[in-house]
């Protein structure tokens, strides 16, 4: 009922911001119209957003992406975001994709990334696949990347915590090794923390050992879509 009532709020906003605003929409181009109506609901669908990812992901995750710029700096900056997870897919297919307010969501399950048991060194397979990945980053480099590392439910709580920091760390590693600047990198250990599927089967531990990108502007990206803005 609350989720209802938040949604019905979201429209009834979205529908006055068009009435009020026609004569201009109908005059903008494809990026302002979205923009100028999303300036009055931002706030709003950006709390949506993120707990909708918090509740699927980790709350953290789910409050970065969940943040909405909102007009038409946002739009531009989504765009650019639109254009960036479009060329993630086409890299590397088997990965989840997700637009999320003005950020990206990539998840690479233990088909794109794999790990000897108990180790965080990266595989030839997972390599070649983050290697796919690198000229797509390297294209946006106004980004910020956020690693997240995950493991199943086995062994202790606290040697899982340990070793998906460091299973990050080697994502993190090896894309700063292969031409990507490093400080555009955080990387996160979540251990046991957020499974997306139950621990009690084999297949549902395999989805649950993962690794996830928060993708995000970076302030210079920001800064620049102000300045287009203004243009």
């Amino acid at each position: 009922m609350k989720k209802t009532i938040i949604y019905s709020f979201v429209a009834l906003l979205l529908s006055a911001s068009t009435f009020t605003s026609c004569k201009a929409i109908q005059n903008a181009n494809n990026t302002q119209k979205g923009a100028g109506i999303g300036t009055a609901a931002g706030a709003i669908i950006g709390g949506i957003i993120g707990n909708n990812v918090g509740n699927k992901k980790n709350s953290e995750l789910g409050a970065i992406l969940g943040g909405v710029i909102g007009g038409v700096t946002g739009g531009i900056i989504g765009n650019k975001m639109d254009k960036q997870a479009r060329e993630i897919k086409e890299a590397l297919p088997g990965a989840e994709v997700e637009r999320v307010g003005e950020g990206i969501m990539l998840t690479l399950g233990e088909n794109a990334i794999r790990f000897d048991t108990n180790k965080a060194t990266l595989s030839s397979t997972s390599k070649a696949n983050l290697m796919k990945l690198v000229p797509v980053f390297n294209n946006y480099e106004n980004t910020n990347i956020i690693i997240y590392g995950y493991t199943d439910s086995t062994g202790p709580v606290e040697f899982n915590q340990v070793l998906s920091g460091k299973r990050a760390n080697s994502v993190k590693n090896y894309l700063a090794s292969n031409g990507i600047d490093i400080a555009r990198f955080e990387t996160k250990g979540m251990g046991i923390n957020d499974p997306i599927a139950t621990n009690e089967t084999a297949e549902g531990r395999s989805k649950n050992r993962r690794v996830e990108f928060a993708i995000v502007a970076n302030e210079q990206m920001i800064q620049e879509a102000k300045k287009e803005v203004k243009q």
